[in-house]
Formats: structure tokens, sequence, C-alpha cells
């Protein structure tokens, strides 16, 4: 120490980290207040921006106390480097949070912008963060005097040998890295895979894939097995999709009255019911007689996957009661079936001929004749 301390140094220095802790609070209440001031706006940036802040302001002041009150104390040439590196660490470890997150949450806010949903592909999420922290922690090291250029060089060589160990997490990561980078899915698509899995995808992660079905439930894929399976996108190329509907009339309708009669139901479910489409042309195509009705199919246009189930419910129900004023038939299938009894004559069935044993032969001498004459 280069003098003695005294009472003023003491006070100094505790009113330095006293008015730093003070300030720490107060910017943090501030903080609050624009968080929630934040929310209310369309604009999603200012909401990371502000969440970011309560992490890097209330340390910065309580970093800057701290260093004001040990300036304001006697220290050692030596204790004062350490106590400035100390401070300057931590000030570099709250600023390297807080760009993590901010960094983080613009890259997320960016995916749900692309993909307009509310799911987020986090792979590039975790591998932004995991970038910006790594570096933050090696400015760190160095700032304490920790030489990295060993760690860098051991990183290298443990890299090596971690790839060869974590062969299928690293394929799985630049399985995920590619089906995003080439868009082929994101976020909220319904996909439906070769093996029968279907549903949307709520996120896509460094290993595996969400997949939630129409019954709630959440199938997990792996990225790879993703990556290289035969898959419809039912939001490729476009979001909106044709719905076919068979319906059937007897033969003694009138097809021009049919092709009107379901053309205005066509347009009332796609004006009234959630998820059609109200510029969509309705189309009515006749294509086969069959057994006992005229059959033709019915072109909807629908928003997503998903709503195809509501706008055929209302069709059908709606095309039903229509038809039904408007006195058109829609025949059961059935078939007449005749049976004729034809008399069936037996074949004769040849008998065996039974032998009928007669007199017997006489072969030699000592065979007593058949019909012997009695003696007189």
């Amino acid at each position: 120490m280069t003098r003695a301390l005294t009472l003023h140094d003491l006070i100094v220095a505790g009113i330095a980290l006293a008015a730093g802790t003070a300030a720490a609070l107060l910017l943090r209440v501030i903080l609050r207040w624009l968080g929630v001031r934040a929310g209310r706006t369309k604009w999603s940036g200012d909401d990371i921006i502000v969440d970011g802040l309560r992490t890097i302001v209330p340390w910065a002041a309580l970093t800057g106390g701290a260093a004001i009150a040990a300036s304001a104390l006697p220290l050692t040439a030596r204790v004062g480097r350490n106590v400035t590196m100390t401070l300057t660490a931590v000030l570099i470890l709250a600023a390297t949070v807080t760009a993590g997150r901010v960094v983080a949450g613009m890259v997320r806010a960016l995916a749900q912008s692309r993909s307009g949903v509310a799911g987020s592909a986090t792979i590039f999420v975790n591998i932004t963060r995991v970038v910006v922290l790594a570096m933050g922690f090696l400015v760190m090291l160095e700032t304490l005097g920790v030489s990295i250029a060993p760690l860098l060089t051991a990183l290298g060589v443990g890299g090596l040998a971690v790839a060869l160990a974590l062969q299928d997490t690293l394929a799985n990561l630049f399985a995920g890295v590619h089906i995003l980078a080439s868009r082929t899915v994101q976020p909220g698509h319904y996909i439906k895979l070769s093996s029968g899995e279907e549903g949307y995808v709520v996120d896509i992660n460094w290993r595996n894939t969400v997949v939630r079905t129409l019954s709630d439930n959440l199938v997990i894929i792996p990225n790879i097995k993703l990556s290289g399976t035969n898959m419809t996108n039912y939001h490729r190329p476009e979001q909106h999709m044709s719905l076919n509907v068979q319906v059937g009339v007897g033969y003694d309708s009138d097809l021009d009255h049919v092709e009107r009669v379901t053309t205005e139901v066509v347009k009332s479910v796609m004006a009234d019911v959630e998820g059609g489409l109200p510029d969509h042309e309705p189309l009515i195509r006749f294509h086969t007689f069959g057994d006992s009705r005229i059959g033709f199919t019915v072109i909807l246009g629908v928003g997503e996957f998903s709503d195809q189930y509501r706008i055929r419910h209302e069709f059908i129900k709606r095309l039903h009661r229509r038809y039904r004023s408007e006195g058109i038939s829609v025949p059961a299938p059935r078939r007449i079936v005749s049976v004729h009894q034809t008399e069936v004559t037996q074949p004769e069935i040849p008998q065996p001929e039974i032998p009928i044993p007669g007199p017997r032969v006489a072969t030699d001498a000592m065979t007593t004749p058949v019909n012997p004459t009695p003696p007189v």
C-alpha cells in the first residue's frame, strides 16, 4: 500500500458500492417497465433488445461502482491490477451473455418471420448462441492473462476425436442445417413421410425434427432420416390446396340443374366457412355412369391442409340439405340379383353284376356229382 487506509477511503468506497447497487436496482425497474411497453408493439426486436439489456445494464452498474470503490482505496499496483482484470472479466462475461441472448433472439425472430409460424428452428439459434458464448469466453480468458493458443490447439486435436465419436450426432446436425438452408421443410409446414408419419413441423433442432400430428401427439424424427426419405410437403409450392369431393345423383336428374345448385352451395361454403377461399372458382366435372347414379367430382379450395376436414363437413351438410329442397335424388347403390332354379337329372349309375353260383363241375373221379341219382 502506498499510504495508510483512512476512514474517508472506506466512506467513499462504501458510497460508490451503494451507488452502484442502487443504480442497478433502479435500472432494472426501468428496464422492466420498458419491457412491458415493448411487448405492446408489433416489432419483436425491441423485446429482444430490452431483454438483453436487463442482463448487461445492472451488472455494468455494479461493476462501475466496484471499480470506483477500488480506485478510492489505497491498493498496491498488483492488487489494483488483479481487481481491474476481475471486474473487466465480469463485465465481459455479462456482455457475452447479453450478446448471446440478443443475437439468438434475432435469429429466432428471423426464422419466425421467414416461416410465418409460432415455431422456431432452434438449430440456428443454438449454433449462434454457442458461437457467441465461445468467442466471449476466449476474450475473457485473454483478459485474465490466460494464453488461448494452447487451448485452441488442444481443442483442434480433441475435436477430431470428438467428431469420430459423435458421427451420428454430427450427421443429424448437418442434415438439419441442410434441410433449413435448402428451405425444403420449415416449421409450420404439414408433411407426410413415405413411412407413414405426418403432421405439422414444430421444430428442427440440432439432432431431430419434431412433428405434431392432428391428434396432438409428437413424432420425433432424426434429421438424417428426414433428409433421406421420400416426403410430401403440403405447403409447397404454396399453402393453398384443392379438395376433391365425390358426389352422385340419379339418372332422372337434370344435370344442368344439378350443376347450378352445386355451384351455389360451393360458393356459399367458400364465403362463409373458415378456411375456405372466397376467390375460388367452383369446378364440377361429371365422369361416371355408375350402377345406380351418375358420378361427378366437386373441386373446392382450402387455405391449408387441416382446413379440408371442416370444409368437407360443411359442404356435405349444405349440399344434402339443398338437394332435398330441390328434389334432387341421391340414390343408394343397389343391384338386382336374379336366381333361376333348374331341374337337375341325376345320371344313372351302373349297378355291378353279382355272380350267381351254379352247379359244381367235377374235375376228377373222386368228385361227387352235383345231382346224384338215388339208388333204386
